[in-house]
């Protein structure tokens, strides 16, 4: 960074004070503060109540929060300013290697995706063979509650953050197989957050199946998926137990650390 544009010489006059106190008002939301009333993120943010009504109304407007009865919770399309911080950073990169040696192992494809909105956002991409009718690569969408990866992403998501996504999307069935029951959903949900992966077979397309498992930056904080996809039938339950799943795991584990270095060494 060029030093005129250096925290010590910004002028006063060349901020703009309406996003500093959008910004602030975003970050108000934490664990401990999933939901905020508009007194209560005044009170956190130490500004009026007329400013924060003003933000929340008009972060409403852009999708980034929802309200119920006055309560306000951020959307997951928050995640999408998270996202644009990791591309910007080619963040992605650094996951090939690894993705490659995976695919060389399994002989199946694999794929990287962040939550946008309710969809999936395809980032990173190695097929093997073409085992959809639709063509798949980066920047491709799929809805996220149909696929092995979308189900690991809204796993992690906090229950205001997924009770929005909820109310944003319409469940419907694209195969005889897929889940559209929100309780059933949810139930998976706890379950994949056990297990640490899930198995997704013939959800969205009939002949697809999906291993996938969550993607972590130095936080802790999930902010991926990745996973293997193959042709329905090709591989039996033996062979995703004994090699697929550790094999999958562990290249979840080595792309964490890759990014927990990248984001260690963006800071020094």
């Amino acid at each position: 960074m060029s030093r005129e544009y250096s925290n010590n010489s910004i002028k006063q006059t060349d901020i703009i004070q309406s996003l500093e106190r959008g910004l602030a008002v975003i970050q108000a939301f934490s664990p401990e503060y999933p939901t905020l009333t508009v007194s209560e993120a005044a009170k956190i943010t130490e500004l009026s109540r007329p400013t924060v009504r003003r933000i929340l109304l008009t972060l409403e407007h852009l999708g980034y929060v929802t309200s119920k009865n006055g309560h306000f919770s951020l959307t997951a399309r928050v995640l999408s300013l998270g996202y644009a911080y990791l591309s910007s950073k080619n963040i992605w990169e650094s996951a090939h290697d690894y993705m490659k040696d995976l695919v060389n192992q399994t002989n199946e494809s694999t794929s990287i995706s962040v939550l946008d909105d309710t969809d999936i956002v395809y980032v990173a991409r190695i097929p093997t063979k073409r085992i959809m009718t639709i063509s798949l690569d980066v920047g491709s969408r799929l809805p996220a509650y149909a696929t092995s990866m979308g189900q690991v992403l809204l796993a992690h998501l906090s229950p205001p953050e997924l009770e929005a996504y909820f109310q944003k999307i319409e469940l419907k069935a694209f195969t005889k197989k897929t889940i559209i029951d929100k309780s059933e959903l949810i139930n998976r949900f706890k379950e994949i957050r056990d297990n640490g992966w899930v198995f997704v077979e013939q959800q969205l397309e009939e002949g697809l199946s999906s291993i996938a498992a969550p993607i972590r930056n130095a936080e802790g904080k999930v902010i991926a998926a990745i996973n293997i996809s193959a042709q329905a039938g090709r591989t039996n339950e033996k062979t995703r137990k004994e090699a697929f799943i550790p094999l999958l795991l562990q290249t979840a584990i080595q792309i964490s650390k890759e990014i927990s270095k990248s984001h260690h060494v963006s800071h020094l």
